[in-house]
């Protein structure tokens, strides 16, 4: 069977994932294969100039609201139903297990069930094929953790393919029962020309050159650990020149930053939302990634591609886009760690460019958006093509939500 339609399902989401999916988008529709997107209607405007894809909302919250996840669910089973994709592509463990529910009786039963008439009762002449993309680590607490793992329950036990962004996601997945777990490809968009690295050129907000600058670029919510590097800062509040550190992003968090930075003494500049990143990171003596947890960071590997000296937290799949020797790794959430490590790069000039020159190695492996775009199509291929086995009886009627 041909690859005809692939349908992309998201939850509520920020930032990576939706310029993924728009950049899968755009590969699907450049290969002839019809693509809609089903997610909160705040996507609208993202997939927008991503003509004829078709966008339809459904409401995929970020918290569990049973009545409101149940509705959602009930239009996934009628959107899909009627739009008959061949494959399902879902993104996020919350809009994974959704879809896993909506595509019930279609999606992978435990166990052979009892004729090819089942896909036609559910609306389809056979079953879609679902893949889900793991984007994030559980969330901290008990009660987030577990909900997070009901729904990991039930994308492994669903899906017929789980792609992870990092080894710690693929280890969760293959854990649970996954039947097959792979690695997914999230590659930074391509980068635009702006001033060379080390140029002197200061975009604004910066000040005049003269103190070295450090640099982090993320919404400013906990996941970051944006808080760490703050008390780092305040650690050498006291040096000569006393180095700068900038904060681009917008977030929850961006007043109690503030706070904790004038609580501590620490000089940082919080710029906001800026659209000038490859000019912030051309200026930056350091970049620095404090996160709690990541997957494949896209600002991580433009700071790679920029060819800056990077400080980041050993978490996710970060040493898998640096390498050993691409980025000064450190654990997460220990400012002291985190302060040596900045001063130790900028104090040496030569480490400062060893780090450089390791940096721009590394860039040079990472996949861009085609490579990222053709191993989906292989998949998709791959997946349409098979014969999943039909469910089972009872499964007909199981409209059981999450």
């Amino acid at each position: 069977m041909s690859l005809s339609r692939v349908c992309y399902v998201l939850a509520t989401t920020h930032g990576g994932t939706r310029q993924h999916v728009a950049m899968l988008a755009r590969g699907c529709v450049a290969a002839g294969i019809g693509v809609c997107v089903l997610g909160p209607a705040d996507l609208a405007g993202a997939m927008a100039g991503l003509r004829p894809v078709r966008f339809e909302p459904v409401l995929i919250g970020d918290l569990p609201r049973p009545g409101k996840d149940a509705a959602a669910i009930r239009r996934l089973r009628r959107l899909l139903a009627s739009m008959a994709p061949d494959v399902v592509h879902a993104h996020g463990m919350r809009a994974g297990a959704f879809a896993a529910v909506a595509l019930r009786p279609w999606s992978r039963p435990p166990q052979p069930g009892f004729g090819q008439s089942a896909w036609r009762a559910a609306g389809s002449g056979r079953p879609p094929a679902l893949v889900v993309t793991a984007h994030n680590a559980p969330p901290p607490g008990a009660a987030a953790g577990v909900a997070f793992w009901l729904l990991e329950r039930i994308v492994a036990r669903r899906a017929d393919l789980v792609l992870c962004v990092s080894p710690d996601l693929s280890e969760r997945m293959i854990r649970l029962g996954a039947p097959e777990v792979s690695r997914a490809i999230v590659p930074a968009p391509a980068p635009v020309s702006g001033p060379s690295a080390g140029s002197g050129q200061r975009p604004e907000g910066l000040g005049a050159a003269g103190r070295p600058l450090v640099l982090a670029a993320a919404r400013l919510t906990a996941q970051k650990g944006l808080g760490t590097l703050v008390e780092a800062a305040g650690r050498w509040r006291d040096r000569v020149p006393l180095p700068l550190v900038a904060i681009a992003g917008a977030g929850p968090l961006a007043g109690a930053l503030a706070a904790r930075a004038r609580a501590d003494g620490a000089d940082v500049t919080f710029l906001g939302w800026r659209d000038d990143v490859p000019a912030l990171l051309a200026a930056a003596d350091v970049f620095v990634l404090p996160s709690q947890w990541e997957g494949q960071p896209l600002i991580l590997q433009e700071a790679l591609r920029a060819g800056r000296p990077i400080v980041a937290t050993d978490v996710g799949g970060v040493r898998d886009l640096t390498g050993s020797d691409g980025a000064v790794l450190v654990p997460p959430g220990d400012p002291e760690a985190l302060a040596a490590a900045v001063l130790s790069v900028l104090d040496s000039p030569a480490a400062a460019a060893r780090l450089a020159a390791a940096a721009a190695s590394r860039a040079a492996e990472l996949p861009a958006e085609a490579d990222a775009i053709a191993a989906a199509l292989r998949l998709y291929g791959r997946l349409a093509s098979l014969v999943v086995p039909p469910p089972l009886a009872h499964d007909l009627d199981d409209n059981s939500g999450i």
